[in-house]
C-alpha cells in the first residue's frame, strides 16, 4: 500500500520569521533549522521537532511538496530529506519528476487552459490597467501560467478585489487575496488535478494534505484526509469540509502537529 501525503509548504511546514507566530517566551522557544535562504538571507525555517517528524514521514510515505510557488522559488527550499521523487510546483503547472520537471504534463496543462480560459495576458493586462499605485507595489507573471499583484492590504479597496474577481470569473479565472498577494489563476490550475496525477502514476491507495491558503482548498477537498492550521486565510474563513480537521496550532508549532497527523494517518491509526 502507497500512501501519498502532498502538502502545500509555505505557512503550512515551512515559516518566515514574520510567520513563526511564537508566543512563548524566548529562552523556550523551540530550536529552528533554516531550510531557505534568500539573497544571502535565512528566509523560511522548520522547528528541529518538524525536521525530525518530516524525514520519518518521507521515509514511511510518498511525500510530495506542493506549492503555488514557481519552480526556481521551490528550488531555493533545502528540506531536511532527499530530493523527493515527485513535487508539484506553480499551483499544479509544473510536475517535477526526480527533481526534473515533466513537460509532457506542463504541455497538457497548457492546452487545458488554453481551450478553457482568456489568455494570460488579457487578465495581466487587467490588472495593470486597474490597480492603483496608491496601493500596488509589485506585479509579476509566474510560469507563464498566472499572475499577482503584491499589494498594500491595508490600502486595497474591497470593491476592486470584488469586481476585478467578477471580471476574472466570467473568463474562466480566480481571483484571491492571500496575505499580501492577489492571485489571479485559470480556474483549471490546481493542486488537485496534479495530486491525483502523481498519485496515478505511483499507485498510490490513499491521499492524505494539509494547507492554509485559498490555493489549497481544492488540494484539501480531493484528498482522502486533510489538516489545516488555526492560521492563514481558510481559517480566517472558517472554511471546513468533509474529510478535514481543523487544527488549534498555529504558526510554526502548527508544522510540528501537521506532520504527526500525517504519520498517525500513515499508520492507520484512526483518530489522528
Amino acid at each position: 500500500m502507497t500512501t501519498l501525503v502532498a502538502s502545500d509548504l509555505d505557512r503550512t511546514l515551512i515559516y518566515s520569521a514574520a510567520a513563526l507566530g511564537l508566543t512563548v517566551p524566548d529562552a523556550e522557544a523551540p530550536r529552528l533549522l533554516c531550510v531557505e535562504v534568500y539573497e544571502s538571507r535565512p528566509l523560511s525555517y522548520l522547528t528541529e521537532t518538524a525536521a525530525g517528524l518530516l524525514a520519518e514521514l518521507a521515509r514511511a510515505t510518498l511525500f510530495v511538496p506542493t506549492t503555488t510557488r514557481t519552480r526556481e522559488q521551490y528550488r531555493r527550499i533545502r528540506l531536511p530529506v532527499p530530493t523527493p521523487g515527485y513535487a508539484i510546483c506553480a499551483n499544479g503547472g509544473h510536475v517535477l519528476v526526480d527533481g526534473v520537471a515533466d513537460e509532457d504534463w506542463n504541455r497538457s496543462v497548457r492546452s487545458r487552459l488554453d481551450a478553457e480560459c482568456a489568455p494570460l495576458a488579457e487578465v495581466s493586462d487587467h490588472l495593470r490597467a486597474t490597480a492603483d499605485p496608491a496601493w500596488l507595489l509589485k506585479e509579476r507573471v509566474a510560469e507563464d501560467l498566472f499572475a499577482y499583484l503584491v499589494v498594500d492590504r491595508a490600502e486595497l479597496p474591497a470593491s476592486w478585489l470584488k469586481s476585478t474577481a467578477a471580471w476574472a470569473g466570467e473568463r474562466g479565472w480566480t481571483v484571491s487575496l492571500q496575505g499580501r498577494k492577489v492571485y489571479a489563476v485559470p480556474r483549471p490550475l490546481t493542486k488537485s488535478a496534479a495530486m491525483r496525477e502523481v498519485a496515478r502514476r505511483a499507485g498510490a491507495d490513499t491521499t492524505l494534505a494539509a494547507g492554509d491558503s485559498l490555493l489549497d482548498a481544492d488540494l484539501l477537498l480531493a484528498a482522502d484526509r486533510a489538516w489545516r492550521p488555526g492560521h492563514g486565510e481558510l481559517a480566517e474563513e472558517g472554511w471546513t469540509a468533509p474529510g478535514l480537521t481543523v487544527l488549534p496550532e498555529r504558526g510554526v508549532v502548527a508544522g510540528e502537529e501537521i506532520l504527526r497527523r500525517f504519520l498517525a494517518a500513515a499508520r492507520g491509526d484512526s483518530g489522528s
